[in-house]
């Protein structure tokens, strides 16, 4: 007998139990089933859910002094660990939730459990803000409320439904990938695109199926995460930009702890590239120039702008990156384009600056592991046959 598809229906019922039981009848009015949990700290449900952490965790465990953070801390792990149990049974096939702050709060943390792919929706009266931090490196459909979530109401109803419709929908999806090859995460960002899509192209033809991630931070981190779900053979870590940027908190800032790190789930291997490490991108113009940076050597191309990095900057991050490498030397390559490392920084460009250059890599090689191989090619980033190079070399590494 073939299995109901199951939707998670997951909410703070004490305050909005009205909402989820709504949710609740649109799924199964679609013919699905939903699988109700209780996150609220604030009180019982309404309804009886299929779960009830306000009971199982908050009065079981006598929480209610805890704190509110306390009690919400407690219910987010506790449905975390059976959220994941629920999945790793494979009785789940999406989740939704709604709510306002505390509420999408609650519910992103235990949806961080599932991997990418499991449909993961959430109506919010906070969706309209800065989502980075809610939704993170997972796979969340944020839905914005418009009113106010107090009561099933003419507008609030549709959203809902269309909210309820659109997690049905992604649970009923049977489209499979046809390629059956191995994988290789590529990280890129805009200054090396060129390098990129060469690369693809070249791995394709050898027979590897290609994901790209932009390394804006949250994409280095997304790939660092599915690397260690077990999801890729090799990385050919182009674009290593995020280091810089996280250091001038720039554009693509974000990076955690994990990124660069060995994956520990097998001997995953990884090409490195110090691709985009010559600058920082931050949000200026030409005319509005921070004081700081007027001397430097900058690259203007929209609302932001490439700051080359100084020496003492292109050190630090040369130690850093020894020191991450250096946590598994035998999982990793260094391969240096000695013509330049992003579109700004090539002879004639405004962030060209071979003495830079030599300053980062005498760095890294005096921090490097001696068992890292650094091969060094006088091509720059974007040119073919620096492409060549490193798609034979990532080659040569996923096959001994």
């Amino acid at each position: 007998m073939k299995r109901i598809r199951t939707i998670v229906v997951l909410g703070t019922l004490d305050s909005k139990g009205e909402e989820h039981l709504f949710l609740k009848e649109r799924i199964e009015a679609r013919g699905l089933r939903a699988f109700v949990v209780n996150v609220g700290t604030g009180g019982p449900s309404p309804f009886p859910p299929d779960i009830d952490f306000y009971a199982d965790c908050i009065i079981k465990k006598d929480l209610q002094d805890a704190g509110r953070d306390g009690m919400i801390q407690a219910v987010i792990s506790a449905a975390g660990d059976k959220v994941r149990e629920l999945y790793g049974e494979d009785t789940i096939d999406g989740i939704i939730s709604a709510g306002g702050g505390t509420g999408t709060h609650i519910a992103a943390n235990i949806m961080h459990v599932l991997p990418v792919g499991i449909p993961k929706v959430i109506v919010s009266t906070v969706a309209s803000r800065d989502m980075s931090s809610i939704v993170g490196t997972r796979d969340i459909t944020m839905m914005h409320s418009v009113t106010d979530i107090m009561g099933v109401n003419s507008l609030l109803g549709g959203i809902l439904d269309r909210a309820a419709a659109a997690v049905c929908a992604m649970a009923e999806s049977t489209w499979e990938s046809p390629l059956k090859r191995k994988r290789v995460a590529l990280t890129m960002f805009g200054f090396i695109t060129r390098a990129a899509e060469q690369i693809r192209e070249n791995l394709e033809a050898l027979g590897y199926e290609v994901i790209p991630f932009h390394a804006n931070g949250t994409g280095g981190m997304a790939m660092e995460e599915l690397a260690r779900e077990g999801y890729f053979d090799g990385i050919l870590d182009l674009a290593t930009h995020e280091l810089a940027d996280e250091l001038r908190k720039g554009y693509c800032k974000g990076i955690g702890p994990l990124r660069l790190q060995p994956v520990n789930k097998g001997k995953i291997p990884r090409l490195v590239v110090p691709g985009g490490l010559d600058c920082a991108v931050l949000e200026f113009t030409r005319e509005s120039i921070p004081a700081e940076f007027k001397e430097r050597k900058i690259y203007f191309y929209d609302f932001r702008s490439a700051v080359r990095l100084d020496l003492e900057e292109t050190k630090a991050i040369a130690r850093q990156l020894a020191g991450k490498l250096n946590l598994d030397p035998s999982t990793v390559k260094v391969l240096v384009p000695m013509d330049g490392w992003s579109e700004a920084d090539k002879e004639g460009e405004p962030l060209y600056d071979p003495a830079m250059r030599d300053a980062f890599m005498a760095k890294l090689k005096e921090d490097l592991d001696p068992r890292i191989r650094v091969r060094e090619v006088d091509r720059h980033i974007n040119d073919p046959a620096f492409a060549q190079i490193a798609s034979a070399m990532m080659d040569e590494m996923l096959n001994g």
